[in-house]
């Protein structure tokens, strides 16, 4: 589908909200609509596509109540605004709606979390990604380094990039939509994502790229839906193992659950952007006590999170369980970088080898 016509359907299926309530409103009926529960109680494992989705619990939005004809009034606010914004080919980020809100009276937003929740809606109603409505996320994207070759659509035409021979060593910037590129071919075992830009840049200068053939991702913490997109894609397209390696605390281990299973906020496009088949390299709590890594006392919010994740459908496997049990009983962390401890070259040297071997990624 050519970019003309994917802005055609968004602005088809939003456009088709606002008739509907016109219809109803026209039949004497009160407007409204109905969305999921987006919480952790309505969150279930799908069997068939191995990602976690919404259930069947929905709540009704109407405007019998005047909560209900504010967030619809928002609403249509916000469907004008996009369907303009489509005709004009232009684009905005999503705090820049939040702030152009604040000429729209009753409709203004009183924070971005309540604009960003809306989008979220008109997601789901739509079935489209809020890429399709020229809205993107403030933060710059991650970047991939190593043996891929892509094509790019940009405003200077199409072209060709190698993520190792054609780019910095900061690698390739992975775009909002990445659903402009197109990936060619490669020369990789497998795809490594990485929680931090120091064991980002630790990997490509010690050569683990090329030594391994591994596609080296920067994850920026908690990853964007575009990265997560760029990794369910490798993994579905090319059949390469996805591996993820983060610090060694609660808040890292929630990294990888939303690379590999999703996330309670972008529960309703699962299947796009998680990568069920993805596997966890560390840092384990075995490893802070194999290795002796440097680490830290539990704080008592680590400690809170490590129990809700005992809870977690996501961590729920004999694994899991067994290695939050032990960090619960270690009461200590650690990160990524504990491992220079042992020298600059024992991450890429030993420990990465060792665990991707036992992992059966390595020596396949």
């Amino acid at each position: 589908m050519s970019k003309e016509e994917f802005d055609t359907l968004a602005r088809t299926r939003l456009l088709a909200i606002a008739l509907e309530w016109y219809n109803e409103m026209q039949g004497g009926e009160i407007p409204f609509i109905r969305l999921p529960t987006r919480t952790k109680a309505n969150i279930e494992y799908d069997i068939e596509s191995e990602v976690w989705k919404y259930g069947d619990r929905e709540s009704l939005r109407a405007a019998t109540s005047e909560k209900g004809a504010l967030h619809l009034l928002k609403m249509a606010y916000v469907i004008g605004f996009i369907k303009q914004q489509l005709a004009e080919n232009r684009s905005s980020t999503l705090r820049e709606l939040y702030y152009i809100s604040e000429g729209w009276k009753r409709a203004k937003f009183g924070a971005q979390d309540e604009s960003n929740l809306l989008i979220e809606d008109l997601e789901i109603i739509t079935d489209l990604q809020r890429e399709a409505f020229h809205l993107r996320p403030e933060e710059d994207g991650a970047t991939v380094f190593g043996p891929l070759r892509i094509r790019e659509k940009t405003r200077r035409g199409v072209r060709e990039i190698h993520c190792r021979d054609d780019v910095g060593e900061a690698g390739y910037q992975i775009p909002n939509d990445v659903e402009t590129v197109e990936f060619l071919e490669h020369d990789a075992k497998f795809v490594i994502a990485l929680e931090t830009g120091g064991m980002y840049a630790r990997l490509i200068e010690n050569g683990f790229d090329e030594e391994h053939q591994a596609i080296v991702v920067h994850l920026k913490g908690q990853p964007a839906r575009s990265t997560r997109r760029v990794l369910h894609r490798l993994n579905e397209q090319f059949g390469l193992p996805v591996t993820v390696f983060t610090d060694g605390d609660p808040w890292s281990y929630r990294i990888f659950a939303s690379v590999a299973y999703g996330a309670i906020k972008s529960a309703h496009i699962s299947e796009l952007l998680a990568t069920p088949r993805a596997q966890f390299i560390g840092v384990q709590p075995s490893d802070i006590r194999d290795y002796n890594l440097p680490a830290d006392d539990l704080s008592d919010k680590d400690v809170d999170a490590l129990k809700a994740e005992l809870s977690d459908p996501r961590f729920d496997s004999p694994y899991w369980k067994g290695q939050i049990n032990l960090q619960l009983e270690m009461k200590l962390k650690s990160e990524q970088q504990a491992f220079a401890a042992r020298g600059l070259d024992f991450v890429t040297k030993e420990y990465l080898p060792s665990r991707l071997s036992e992992m059966g990624i390595l020596g396949r």
